[in-house]
């Protein structure tokens, strides 16, 4: 799950969303301006037009709406507006979106990757079928058996799959044949402040393109094309549509979120993977103590207006699949958050209580969530897990996998993907090393040679592919077996559509997992590994269910194997 993140949606610099009738997000002016910009949400049951009503009595402008889910943003120049709102009876909240100035931090876990595994020795940490020429490396396929699978069936074109991520970068020869330009839209603008100069006058990026590199790693687990180049996807036939609703620095705003789901609904996409949590609180809570009344009710609406695009999105068709969360904690019983708020104020200690605090979307409605496993099957270190939200595990990566082996700490025990070749020339080989991993002429730098890769075609079109870990990898497994159920039991619908209803597939998702038994002994520490006691983790559940790997590992040929029992019990 990324975690370099920043939050809901433009800041004075940046461009607002504007929904059209049809749903396309288009620009609108991304001149400066003096006002401050909040995401405004109803009261439940509260009709939209008397929802502006109060709005504009409170001293705000709407700029866009989604009345779908009762979400508006707005923009007002009144310094108690957000007060103004709060105190509205048809308001739950206004949330304000302003910077702080600072710039987003690496991710622990997935950029863990960086100079200590680039010159680790091991190699890939299995060997699957060699489909594509990279597919050696990819040991995830093997352990879900999505080699196997695709022979029975490879994914339908007419399955399509959010990812509702920073981009994804078409340009990459294995995510081009399954590109779908038609439905794919923008609904994150650049915020200069932590994403940099916008590349193009309205700051709304190109479809097709990533300048986070988070969503095209993600889209290349779930279907690149098997085309005799570079890697395979878990469902290389189906189609890929981008809902850019995370910025390029990786944090995700609730405005972008909230749109593409309801884009994704009317819209008939089937599946949406959703590697992410929703900025600026990694728990939103609905009445914290550690939290001032504007901060709670900021959360209460972005609890509502979440809740409300997830159902929205499920009730029009979309199986819904979450990253459980790179935090290494039971979500049943979480820690105190010591990060939030990450955007907009200083981040100080918050204890969650667990019955009116959420990490959004993984614990929304309908959401299924998804831990990480390594290579020997073990739950990744950093993994979130617990009995409570989680409903499968899938490989994620875990650098530290493989402990006395010559695997240990090896480039190969993580997730090999597709990257978009600009990122990989902006980012630094490490923390200490600012040389980028690929030089202006594409060549990749020596020191990083086992980390990443590029394929070239006769032509010189190339692509090329890094290695991240975490649940954020583990997640585009499952919603590529998910896609794979749908390709091979779905059915034409009205309009000329093809679809599964997503009940049925989350149904037959766990129902063909592999089960998967808690270690021995269940309390599982990571000493060896160089983790300490927060690290420690109690698989709670028995065989058939349990906190570390919920209905077991997702297992791709089987989910195409076996039939479908509708209302069958997982």
């Amino acid at each position: 799950m990324v975690s370099k993140r920043l939050t809901a949606g433009a800041v004075a610099t940046a461009a607002v969303l504007a929904l059209t009738a049809s749903g396309m997000a288009v620009p609108a002016s991304a001149a400066p301006t003096s006002s401050r910009t909040f995401t405004v949400v109803a009261e439940d049951g509260v009709a939209a037009d008397t929802a502006v009503a109060a709005i504009r009595a409170a001293g705000g402008t709407v700029v866009s709406r989604s009345d779908e889910v009762g979400m508006f943003q707005v923009t007002s120049d009144r310094a108690d507006f957000a007060a103004r709102a709060t105190a509205a009876p048809t308001l739950i909240g206004a949330a304000e979106q302003k910077a702080i100035g600072r710039k987003p931090k690496l991710d622990r876990v997935e950029q863990e990757n960086r100079l200590a595994a680039a010159s680790a020795a091991g190699a890939a940490a299995k060997k699957g079928a060699k489909l594509d020429p990279l597919d050696e490396k990819l040991w995830g396929l093997e352990m879900i058996r999505a080699d196997k699978a695709r022979k029975i069936e490879p994914g339908d074109r007419r399955v399509t799959v959010g990812v509702l991520d920073t981009g994804v970068d078409a340009s990459n020869p294995d995510i081009a044949p399954n590109f779908n330009w038609a439905l794919s839209r923008n609904f994150a603008p650049d915020m200069t402040d932590v994403d940099g100069a916008c590349e193009v006058p309205s700051c709304l990026d190109p479809v097709g393109t990533d300048d986070g590199g988070h969503g095209t790693h993600v889209a290349g687990t779930i279907g690149a094309a098997a085309n005799g180049f570079g890697v395979s996807g878990v469902a290389p036939n189906v189609s890929l549509v981008e809902l850019k609703g995370g910025q390029d620095s990786g944090y995700f705003f609730l405005n972008p979120v909230v749109n593409a789901l309801v884009y994704a609904g009317r819209s008939g996409i089937d599946v949406v993977n959703m590697s992410f949590y929703v900025d600026p609180w990694l728990y939103n809570c609905t009445a914290n103590p550690a939290d001032s009344p504007e901060d709670q009710a900021e959360q209460r609406a972005i609890i509502k207006a979440m809740k409300r695009a997830l159902v929205f999105a499920h009730n029009k068709g979309v199986t819904l699949v979450g990253a459980l969360g790179n935090n290494n904690e039971d979500l049943g019983a979480p820690r105190t958050d010591v990060t939030s708020p990450d955007y907009g104020a200083d981040p100080y200690p918050r204890p969650i209580d667990n019955e009116s605090c959420w990490d959004l979307p993984t614990e929304g409605p309908h959401v299924i969530g998804v831990s990480s496993v390594g290579p020997s099957g073990k739950k990744s270190d950093f993994s979130n897990y617990g009995t409570e939200q989680i409903s499968v595990a899938a490989p994620g990566g875990w650098a530290r996998d493989g402990f006395g082996t010559p695997t240990y700490n090896s480039p190969g025990n993580r997730i090999l993907s597709t990257y978009p070749l600009k990122v990989l020339q902006e980012e630094p080989i490490s923390a200490t090393i600012p040389d980028p991993m690929v030089d202006a002429n594409g060549n990749i730098d020596p020191r990083v040679a086992t980390l990443v890769f590029k394929q070239c075609k006769a032509n010189g079109e190339c692509g090329y592919y890094t290695y991240l870990q975490g649940t954020s990898m583990a997640s585009p497994h499952a919603a590529g077996v998910a896609a794979l159920i749908v390709s091979r039991y779905g059915k034409p619908e009205r309009r000329g559509g093809f679809g599964m209803s997503p009940d049925l597939v989350e149904q037959h998702l766990y129902r063909t997992a592999a089960e998967h038994a808690c270690p021995e002994p269940r309390l599982q520490q990571y000493r060896n590994e160089g983790r300490d006691e927060t690290y420690d983790a109690y698989c709670a559940g028995g065989v058939n269910f349990n906190g570390f790997y919920g209905y077991g590992i997702v297992d791709a040929y089987a989910a195409v194997k076996t039939p479908l029992k509708p209302n069958a019990r997982p």
